[in-house]
């Protein structure tokens, strides 16, 4: 949270999004609710509408669902998007089952996938410094691993809040943000 300011974050279903928001609820946030497996998806559609550099927050669960986020972000070289993929091997949010992450090269897949820069993040302070090294200039898509060992603290509620305001709020600030650059 403490690397980013304004950039557009897409946050995946689940932990991700409700702790996103109990430490820093930002207009630049949007908090993905229901939608397992797409948040590459959005992200990269976001990065592609409004040029700007964007950062997905994405789970080892929820890329497993999905990896075609990271064929299509791959396969466009100009995109500005920090792909980070929380891993803890588990499906957390749904109950805390096994996800078969630990039999998964998520690398290999970001690399043959066309990703600029591939990274991996076993501690928090090199991610922290990955992070702001990658934000600084995000001009193709970047991925990092960042593989999750501490054991879960207690989760915040749900979000909070009417989704189609959150959603609303999002492209407001997206239009603001748009607007400074133009």
């Amino acid at each position: 949270m403490a690397a980013t300011t304004g950039q557009p974050v897409i946050f995946t279903t689940g932990y991700s999004c409700r702790i996103a928001q109990h430490i820093a609820d930002r207009p630049s946030h949007f908090y993905m609710t229901g939608s397992m497996g797409l948040a590459a998806s959005v992200g990269t559609g976001v990065a592609m509408a409004t040029g700007l550099a964007t950062v997905v927050v994405d789970g080892d669960g929820s890329l497993l669902m999905n990896p075609a986020g990271l064929i299509t972000a791959g396969a466009m070289p100009d995109l500005g998007l920090l792909h980070v993929v929380l891993d803890d091997g588990s499906y957390a949010s749904t109950g805390g089952q096994a996800a078969p992450s630990t039999r998964t090269d998520f690398a290999a897949w970001a690399r043959a996938c066309g990703y600029a820069q591939v990274l991996r993040a076993d501690e928090p302070d090199t991610f922290g410094a990955m992070l702001r090294e990658a934000l600084a200039d995000c001009s193709s898509p970047v991925f990092i691993h960042c593989v999750l060992t501490a054991q879960d603290t207690a989760v915040p509620p749900r979000i909070r809040g009417d989704l189609g305001d959150h959603q609303r709020r999002f492209s407001h600030d997206l239009q603001a943000t748009m607007g400074t650059r133009v």
